[in-house]
């Protein structure tokens, strides 16, 4: 007789991470599950495993010759968020395998905390707050000489996948002209939701906030750099939430320093960050520790959105919840792996 096994590889993430007990017992009645959470599952485990393996929840190394004597698989559901380059992903779409990602649980989280940074950079409220408990804060008017409202202020976006259309959604009641810089992305897309489709160069000019979800891929690293920062308006804000490749960070710093922008990001080029890193301490700059996403419902939501999915697969039905891995862009995608949940 035939087995079904799940094969549950989720490392980052643990089944207590990112399931509650109801899903938990959902993910059992698909198959018979294995588990190896405390590390990634060894190999020799795998390939005992692969014959009879119709789901991989994780993030398991899958080149062709492993896929090649898993006949019955039908999903990798991969719960840390980003897709990596340990799949065949043109094997899989050629034998009907689906590649998904719960990845845009996270973004309502992202969009909500990137909305708060904003207004803060905007209004100076952490630095108000800094400043009114060393004994040197200003009232009224004076307190106010470099601030600006965010409600109506131009918003520029770059990336407008998951996050960014979360974001533009959170902000309507406050009336801003939104400017959207996608280069994988159709204007009629763009203008559907109530944007406009813009230059790189037209959104870091025009715009008073500039938002930054984009994904990182092999042709945009280090894209916005000292010439991006110097386009700029004087004094306005600039938000990091998505990959701190995008950027040219040490461009980004010296853009902060010297006054031209303030900014807040939740991402940094090596993480956890050093105690002694010079970012700690650059005035202007609001620091948030890759944390923005990872909130409790969030991870939960990342565990029962497989589960859901899983459950249409095995039913012979696509999923409806998870993004699917395009060969033609997983293949560009650059993101580091999550080592922190």
């Amino acid at each position: 007789m035939k087995r079904n096994i799940v094969l549950v590889d989720p490392l980052p993430r643990t089944l207590d991470l990112i399931m509650t007990p109801d899903v938990r017992r959902r993910l059992a009645q698909l198959g018979e599950v294995v588990v190896c959470e405390d590390r990634q599952m060894p190999a020799e485990q795998v390939e005992a495993l692969l014959p009879d393996t119709v789901l991989i929840f994780g993030q398991t190394d899958m080149p062709k010759e492993r896929l090649d004597r898993a006949p019955r698989l039908k999903a990798i559901i991969n719960v840390e968020s980003n897709f990596l380059p340990n799949i065949d992903y043109q094997a899989c779409v050629e034998r009907g395998i689906w590649v998904i990602t719960p990845a845009s649980a996270f973004a309502p989280p992202v969009a909500e905390a990137a909305l708060g940074m904003a207004i803060d950079l905007a209004r100076g409220i952490t630095k108000a707050d800094r400043q009114f408990r060393a004994g040197v804060e200003d009232y009224g008017l004076a307190g106010n000489g470099e601030t600006f409202r965010f409600a109506g202020a131009p918003v520029g976006l770059i990336g407008f996948g998951d996050l960014g259309r979360q974001l533009r959604d959170l902000i309507r009641p406050f009336r801003n002209s939104v400017r959207v810089f996608d280069p994988w992305l159709p204007a009629e897309i763009v203008e559907r939701l109530d944007c406009m489709p813009a230059s790189l160069d037209e959104v870091l000019c025009e715009s008073r906030v500039v938002f930054v979800f984009a994904s990182v891929t092999s042709e945009n690293e280090g894209f916005i750099g000292r010439r991006e920062f110097a386009m700029m308006q004087p004094g306005s804000a600039f938000l990091l939430m998505s990959r701190a490749a995008v950027v040219d960070f040490p461009a980004m710093l010296e853009a902060v320093r010297s006054g031209h922008i303030r900014a807040a990001t939740d991402v940094f080029p090596d993480e956890p960050v050093a105690p002694d890193d010079p970012v700690r301490k650059v005035e202007g700059l609001l620091l948030s520790a890759h944390r923005t996403g990872g909130t409790r419902d969030a991870f939960y939501a990342l565990g029962s959105m497989a589960v859901a999915d899983a459950e249409l697969i095995m039913k012979g039905l696509p999923p409806q919840l998870c993004r699917r891995a395009d060969p033609a862009t997983a293949s560009r995608l650059r993101s580091k792996p999550v080592s922190v949940s």
